[in-house]
């Protein structure tokens, strides 16, 4: 175990997530009196080891919320997948994947009692937003990073779960994507856009702006059940 830099007390410990195919690293924190737990969703060609996700996470924990990260493809998926890049936009897969890391979640001793929110960078915006479609109630809250909801197709028309889409103001593409997908969204959503960034959110003050406003969302909608 290592413990995390929040000042809420919560240890990092990696765990195993299993699924119908290769059971999966991650990196599971939960702090004393965690009031809701945030899964993330990487985006293409990332991991669980996402700097940009990571900072977003600490923040989370800084709030009292648990977080898990974890990596939607196994080792060897990763390496086939850099060759010609078919898995990280298998959207089937990667939210089947998410699914399953939700259950585990639900099962789990420590955890099973917490509201479950999803946050998807990329096209992880997609599986998250596929996943919560498909699990209904389970899931809380959504949040998408720079993502893809688009990818998510019909599945858009079905999200039940309060919906964040944070873009940056220079992310032109990903941008409009965001402002088509909003509207095809039928559940209680809404779409910020952080004034100067880019899709990475490299930019001095945006990736705090993105954790401050998915901390927010998931404070406001994460509850025990």
């Amino acid at each position: 175990m290592s413990s995390d830099d929040s000042g809420r007390g919560a240890m990092v410990r990696p765990v195993r997530i299993p699924t119908d195919g290769p059971s999966l690293a991650g990196d599971l924190a939960v702090p004393s009196g965690a009031a809701g737990v945030v899964l993330f969703a990487h985006g293409s060609g990332s991991s669980r080891l996402s700097p940009r996700n990571r900072f977003v996470a600490r923040t989370i924990q800084q709030s009292g919320a648990a977080t898990l990260l974890f990596d939607l493809l196994s080792p060897q998926e990763e390496r086939d997948d850099a060759m010609d890049g078919h898995l990280r936009f298998d959207i089937a897969l990667l939210s089947r994947r998410l699914a399953h890391a939700v259950r585990w979640i639900e099962s789990g001793p420590e955890t099973g009692h917490l509201g479950i929110g999803l946050f998807g960078a990329s096209t992880g915006g997609a599986a998250a937003l596929a996943t919560a479609a498909g699990l209904g109630p389970l899931v809380r809250a959504v949040v998408s990073r720079g993502g893809r909801p688009d990818l998510a197709g019909e599945a858009l028309s079905r999200v039940g779960s309060p919906t964040l889409l944070i873009v940056g103001e220079r992310d032109g593409l990903v941008l409009r994507l965001n402002r088509e997908s909003y509207a095809r969204l039928r559940c209680v959503r809404r779409l910020e856009v952080v004034p100067g960034a880019t899709h990475l959110f490299e930019e001095p003050g945006a990736l705090e702006a993105v954790a401050s406003l998915a901390t927010e969302w998931f404070g406001r909608h994460l509850k025990p059940a």
